[in-house]
């Protein structure tokens, strides 16, 4: 038997206080790499020479809180159940468009979408126009506010004879101010349900 040049190396032989210790060096490294992390990045943009903010006020758009919308609910609250905001007319001041009804316990309730602003200098919202009538007995659905332009499909009846719960009349339309009022447009044919 020839023995070798090489003496046996103490790590060759792992036994348990090999492993604890080499499992003690690695949270050791571990801990210490954590308290040395490099300072988080910081970026700054220059500021303009001019730079002009708008109050935080004339930037907000109005609530629906406490508003007197146009809608006679009798004994049951009146429900906003949608609500978008933009820029309607393009004075630099947010208005809240809301999808308002009866809250009903049974069938379902018309709709009424009415145009909010809160004038500079004013505590409270106003309903400056209304869109959808709730007499005329529209569901409002697919609402949205983008681009100056409020559109809604409204679901509504081809007759007194249908009823409440079954609308037959699927019609897109579409609003946008004109300087003076809202203008209603329809984008696509009225389809029946």
């Amino acid at each position: 038997m020839q023995q070798s040049v090489v003496p046996e190396l103490a790590h060759t032989d792992t036994r348990p206080m090999h492993w604890l210790a080499t499992a003690a060096a690695v949270a050791g490294v571990v801990a210490l790499s954590s308290l040395f992390q490099p300072g988080s990045a910081r970026a700054a943009q220059p500021a303009p020479a001019t730079q002009t903010r708008p109050s935080a006020a004339a930037a907000a758009p109005p609530s629906t809180t406490g508003v007197d919308f146009p809608l006679d609910c009798g004994p049951v609250k009146e429900v906003v159940v949608k609500k978008a905001t933009g820029d309607l007319d393009g004075d630099g001041r947010p208005e809240t468009v809301a999808v308002v009804h009866c809250d009903s316990a049974m069938g379902t309730p018309p709709d009424g979408v009415y145009v909010l602003t809160r004038a500079a200098g004013a505590t409270r919202p106003r309903v400056v126009a209304t869109l959808v009538d709730p007499k005329d007995r529209y569901t409002v659905t697919d609402f949205a506010v983008a681009a100056r332009t409020v559109t809604a499909t409204l679901l509504g009846y081809s007759t007194d004879d249908v009823p409440s719960c079954c609308p037959d009349v699927k019609t897109d339309a579409k609003w946008q101010w004109n300087g003076h009022a809202f203008l209603r447009s329809t984008p696509a044919a009225s389809d029946n349900v």
